[in-house]
C-alpha cells in the first residue's frame, strides 16, 4: 500500500539561538524558538513521515512538555519517527518533498546539505530527498522576518 503523508511546522525568530534547518546549523544572527532545536524543515518532514503511515503527528510522539526532548536533535527525532514507522510493518520511503520559506537568511547554498542530512536521518539515499527554499516575498508573519515556515510530503509503500 502506497500513502502520502503532508507535514507542516512553524516557528519564530528569537535571539540567542542557533538557526537549525534540516539538520544544518545555519549562520545568521537569529534562531527560531522551540522546545526542541525547532528545526522546522525537520519537523515538517517528521509530520509527512507520522502522516503517511497513519501514527499521528509530532507532538503526540515528542511532546514540548516532555524534557527529554528539550534541545533534542530533530535529526535524532526523525530517526525515532522512522523507527516507530517501521516497527508497524514493512516500510519503504519512496521519496520526501520539503519547502522551507523565510525571508532571511538565503538558503541556496545550505539546500545540499540539508537533503544529504535529512536522507540520512531517513536511511534513503540522496535521489529520494528533495528540499527547495523560498520567500515570503514581504508578506505575513514569513515575509515580515518574524519566523520560519516549512512544508512537507511524504511517500511510502507498505507493502
Amino acid at each position: 500500500m502506497i500513502s502520502t503523508g503532508l507535514g507542516y511546522d512553524c516557528h519564530a525568530f528569537v535571539a540567542g539561538r542557533p538557526l537549525v534547518l534540516g539538520g544544518v546549523e545555519v549562520p545568521f544572527e537569529r534562531g527560531l524558538s522551540g522546545h526542541s532545536d525547532a528545526d522546522v524543515l525537520t519537523h515538517a518532514v517528521i509530520d509527512a513521515l507520522l502522516g503517511a503511515t497513519a501514527l499521528g503527528d509530532i507532538g503526540q510522539h515528542f511532546p514540548d512538555t516532555d524534557e527529554r526532548y528539550r534541545d533534542a536533535d530533530s535529526i535524532e527525532l526523525l530517526r525515532a519517527a522512522v523507527k516507530l514507522a517501521s516497527e508497524r510493518g514493512p516500510l519503504s520511503i519512496l521519496h520526501v518533498d520539503a519547502t522551507v520559506v523565510l525571508e532571511r537568511p538565503r538558503l541556496a547554498s545550505y539546500v545540499g546539505q540539508m537533503r544529504a542530512r535529512l536522507a540520512d536521518g531517513l536511511g534513503v539515499s540522496l535521489s529520494q530527498v528533495n528540499v527547495k527554499a523560498t520567500r515570503g516575498e514581504g508578506m505575513g508573519f514569513v515575509g515580515r522576518g518574524e519566523g520560519a515556515a516549512a512544508l512537507a510530503v511524504a511517500t511510502v509503500d507498505r507493502g
